[in-house]
């Protein structure tokens, strides 16, 4: 049976090229970076040549940048990291909005059971945050603001900019969670108004288990790890080299041809769309949750109004096709969407709600197939249900 792979915004295959990278080093002579001999210097330079290529694409000084586990470790660093530091000045109050992902929400709300105040903003129909809402929150102890750039359910883009130069106006900490938007949105943090912005290199056709957090120099940080000197102090623990050369020749495949990639996942989402539309004719509604105008390329979130979220997953799994109900991170749980339930969409369209995500390995061919594939799972579901 044909498989389909239409869950990129869980994780993306590896591309071979990055396996070749990493396999180079796991299978060469070893090297711990901090070590002074030879095999430390050679494996600390292969950090060092890495952390300017990912620099160099994301428009930072390599100094700025700190490896991490992942996404949801730079989260958490960044916040945690953040908050501590503003606490020092009195600063104990943070903006967040309610789509976030968990690595936030949750951080967020071991902050407030630790003391700090928190702000759960809500967002519109379309999963949009308003920047009035934002500047309304605001208060004299605010310390930070954290809002994701792309939802990773629904695809949706938030205003960065202006809520950037809001929270600067105010000398308010401002934390990106980009894990979704890197590799199909280019960045110049050097131009953007954020202090700490969160990636992940298994969304990107990288390693799983390594990211990065960018922390603006000059930005209040507290170091949540201690126990050793490596990444300035501010992430101890040995260097996952070969985790960090993957995420180097990742992002030298994918994020720095940003240009070509957002146009061919445009075309498969709007392909996508238009053969689901065409095959399910007078079978069901199908509704599309998200903004029509700011999204990412490669998420559509689609409703099949009267059909079960659990039920049509289960049917795409048996056809071979991938897809997701939300966050890989709450897979497992029958729990509907936090992000559509914070967009407070209609009964129907939550219950009903299916994400596809696409990118490398994907082709408009398998798309009509697969069209087909959920015109047949619909039929059997009216006729049983």
């Amino acid at each position: 049976m044909q498989k389909y792979y239409f869950d990129h915004a869980a994780t993306t295959p590896m591309h071979p090229d990055v396996a070749a990278a990493m396999l180079e080093v796991m299978t060469g002579a070893g090297g711990n970076p901090s070590s002074m001999h030879a095999f430390g210097r050679a494996a600390k330079q292969r950090v060092n040549r890495a952390r300017d290529l990912i620099a160099a694409a994301l428009g930072c000084k390599p100094s700025e940048l700190i490896f991490t586990s992942g996404g949801t470790e730079s989260d958490n660093a960044a916040i945690i990291g953040a908050a501590a530091a503003m606490r020092k000045k009195g600063k104990t109050h943070i903006i967040t909005s309610s789509a976030e992902h968990h690595a936030v929400l949750h951080t967020c709300e071991a902050l407030a059971e630790a003391g700090y105040e928190v702000t759960y903003l809500p967002v519109d129909q379309t999963g949009r945050v308003s920047v009035d809402e934002i500047a309304a929150a605001i208060r004299p102890t605010t310390g930070l603001i954290s809002i994701m750039h792309g939802n990773n359910e629904i695809g949706t883009l938030q205003p960065i900019e202006e809520i950037g130069e809001l929270a600067h106006a105010h000398g308010i900490l401002f934390h990106v969670d980009a894990v979704q938007s890197f590799g199909t949105a280019a960045y110049r943090l050097s131009e953007l108004p954020v202090d700490l912005m969160s990636f992940s290199a298994h969304k990107i056709n990288g390693p799983q288990g390594v990211g990065a957090l960018y922390l603006a120099n000059g930005t209040p940080f507290e170091p949540i790890a201690h126990g050793g000197s490596q990444e300035r102090k501010r992430r101890p623990g040995t260097e996952n080299v070969a985790g960090i050369t993957g995420f180097a020749k990742a992002v030298e495949i994918c994020v720095n041809n940003p240009g070509s990639k957002k146009l061919f996942l445009d075309k498969l989402r709007t392909e996508w769309v238009d053969k689901l539309k065409s095959a399910l004719a007078g079978q069901t509604e199908i509704v599309i949750n998200g903004n029509a105008e700011h999204y990412l390329p490669n998420i559509v979130n689609i409703s099949f109004i009267g059909i079960d979220t659990e039920t049509m997953l289960m049917n795409l799994d048996m056809e071979g096709i991938a897809a997701a109900s939300g966050s890989a991170c709450t897979s497992g749980s029958l729990e509907r969407s936090h992000v559509l339930k914070a967009m407070n969409l209609p009964e129907e369209r939550l219950n009903s709600a299916v994400r596809f995500s696409f990118g490398l390995g994907n082709t408009v061919e398998e798309l009509e197939d697969a069209a087909r594939k959920i015109a047949t799972i619909v039929e059997r579901i009216r006729t049983n249900q």
